[in-house]
């Protein structure tokens, strides 16, 4: 099956998540994605556990399917060939601090110039204008930055400092939106036949998450918002969600436990809310009594939403997930693992990970030749000065 994507082709310099999350999406629906990197070891994240064989299994999970060139962007006769590059793409993506792309001669109203089908996409921790457009900005700094660990603090009782940072969600949001906004300019396109200037910034798609929160810090309201605790089991935790009248019912009839369905307390949603935690102790003094597995199995079997908290790894072998084809298997030649696949399926387009693992620089001569038609001595005098792998 075609993707949806084939025929387009991306010239993709971004590094680290952000950047390499979104033009991952575009090449697994098909477009083919050119990744730029220095000569000097690439893409950072190339070096970064897990790895095998010197083989980075996180890198292949951000920039599975795509071809890497490896150039000196600072030398001017390889800026003038990446230029000439740009030319025959459709879209750039860089997530490189506001001015770096223009001091490459590399910024959108350079290459605009000879591409104005072009769509240009430049992702950053504050965006391209503002006070802080030029801070660095890593995904850790934009939670902090952003509200959302103070948001989560004020949600933890007895916690008093924000949660470690792991999981780096202003990457992965940043990169969903700038994916978005891609796929809209190229709609927009079909119909007026230019291209644009994509701005995304990782604060905004952070603060955009907060959707009750910013409303809140305007309307501050006198009593906090239910929040959703994991409940004990025998052996372990589970996430129970009672927030419809229906899941109410539902749930008390799950624990036998009907009479809670008459206590003043839980009459309507309003003393739900006001009698929140009244409530899930109730349900936890239930859960204690059985496995999580059983807990879960009794309150589905009713219509309850409710999840056994899990591990990454308990996740990797979800029946659910293997339903959905959710995982591509590939091989770096170091052997194989699982990639995520997008969270969509389309009825007409293939939209999977694809099973290549760009060595460093391994398709830069074919890219010249094959697009902008270098012959190989050519091409060898590139590699002799040093210009590229």
């Amino acid at each position: 099956m075609a993707g949806a994507l084939d025929g387009i082709r991306v010239l993709d310099f971004t590094a680290v998540m952000a950047g390499p999350f979104a033009t991952r999406m575009l090449a697994d629906l098909g477009a083919e994605v050119i990744k730029v990197e220095t000569m000097k070891g690439g893409d950072q994240v190339r070096a970064r556990p897990p790895l095998r064989d010197g083989k980075s299994r996180y890198f292949a999970q951000l920039n599975a399917g795509k071809r890497s060139l490896a150039c000196d962007l600072k030398n001017p006769a390889m800026q003038e060939t990446i230029r000439e590059l740009a030319s025959q793409c459709d879209i750039v993506v860089e997530n490189f601090r506001p001015g770096v792309m223009a001091r490459f001669g590399l910024d959108y109203e350079t290459l605009a110039k000879t591409n104005p089908r072009l769509i240009y996409c430049s992702i950053s921790g504050y965006g391209q204008q503002g006070p802080k457009a030029h801070s660095p900005a890593y995904a850790p700094v934009i939670h902090a930055s952003s509200g959302f660990d103070m948001t989560n603090l004020e949600y933890q009782d007895n916690a008093d400092k924000p949660a470690t940072s792991g999981i780096f969600i202003a990457d992965v949001l940043g990169g969903t939106h700038a994916f978005g906004a891609i796929q809209t300019a190229l709609f927009q396109r079909e119909r007026t036949g230019a291209g644009q200037f994509i701005d995304v910034s990782m604060l905004e798609a952070m603060v955009g998450m907060l959707v009750y929160e910013t409303q809140t810090a305007q309307q501050p309201l006198d009593q906090r918002r239910p929040l959703y605790k994991p409940l004990r089991t025998a052996d372990g935790f589970i996430m129970v969600a009672p927030t419809s009248p229906g899941n109410f019912l539902s749930l008390v009839k799950a624990m036998e436990r009907e009479d809670l369905a008459d206590d003043p307390r839980f009459a309507t949603n309003a003393d739900r809310n006001r009698n929140w935690d009244a409530l899930l102790t109730e349900a936890e003094s239930w859960t204690m009594k059985h496995s999580s597995e059983q807990a879960e199995a009794q309150l589905s079997a009713k219509g309850v939403p409710c999840a056994v908290y899990r591990n990454v790894t308990e996740v990797m072998e979800d029946e659910q997930l293997a339903a959905r084809q959710a995982f591509t298997t590939l091989d770096d030649g170091a052997g194989q693992f699982k990639v995520t696949n997008p969270p969509f399926k389309m009825s007409n387009s293939a939209a999977h990970a694809r099973d290549h693992m760009p060595a460093l620089g391994e398709d830069g001569g074919a890219i010249l030749h094959d697009i902008l038609d270098l012959r190989d001595d050519e091409i060898e005098t590139y590699r002799s000065q040093g210009m590229m792998l």
